[in-house]
């Protein structure tokens, strides 16, 4: 009996900070064989380059003016993912305090979300297998058509203690600025006209407050397996 063609599957992951998308969507990529796509990073990259240049982030006419220039090139090993801009590796600068403060305001520019967009579908259709694409406008604007839509949601004092966990070591956690820094950050990724922080209509949302990790990894393999079939 001939193997049966891989039919490549996109699963958007969305959802606010916390939730624990990026964690989850390694685990199902690399148990899965799929690609990986964190399109934060993508976005920081995009700031980490504007504050590098000089470029005033407050200032969405010479964001945008400066938007085509930069070269970001996103590894989709979940098991190593990469992020360079310009051929330099960004991965860890990228996650500082300076450029968490600035991502939002250069996320909301439509310029930067039409050029990161376009990334962002191209690296999905080239994906052979499939991929698992995280991020907060991916089942309603960067991949509308994906096969799997999943929206992760949490309590913020779920989230806030989770961020400050992660945080622990590279920088001073306060439970109670996390969840401040971060409603914050919902509310602008909402609250922004291009391309808001939203729950596709067509999302399974998963609450992920009460639940470990391995249980979220579990839930979304299975709503992944189970598109997988219907597609056969």
């Amino acid at each position: 009996m001939a193997d049966l063609p891989v039919i490549p599957v996109i699963v958007a992951i969305d959802g606010p900070s916390g939730t624990g998308k990026s964690s989850t969507s390694k685990a199902v990529a690399a148990r899965m064989e799929l690609g990986y796509l964190d399109t934060g990073a993508q976005y920081r990259a995009m700031t980490w380059w504007m504050l590098a240049n000089g470029i005033d982030v407050n200032d969405p006419a010479a964001v945008a003016a400066a938007s085509g220039k930069p070269v970001i090139v996103s590894g989709t090993d979940p098991k190593a993912p990469t992020i360079t801009v310009d051929g330099q590796d960004v991965s860890a600068p990228i996650r500082g305090q300076e450029v968490t403060s600035a991502v939002s305001a250069v996320s909301a520019v439509p310029e930067v979300r039409a050029r990161i967009t376009e990334l962002q579908r191209a690296i999905a259709a080239a994906a052979p297998a499939g991929i698992v694409v995280e991020g907060r406008d991916i089942g309603t604007t960067a991949l509308p058509d994906a096969d799997v839509k999943i929206f992760l949601t949490a309590s913020a004092e779920a989230r806030a203690a989770r961020r400050s966990a992660e945080l622990k070591g590279r920088e001073a956690a306060d439970v109670a600025a996390t969840k401040a820094a971060l409603i914050r950050r919902d509310a602008a990724d909402s609250g922004r006209k291009t391309s808001p922080l939203a729950k596709a209509g067509d999302a399974t949302e998963v609450d992920t407050t009460d639940l470990s990790l391995p249980q979220v990894i579990e839930c979304v393999v299975t709503l992944v397996e189970e598109r997988k079939r219907r597609g056969r």
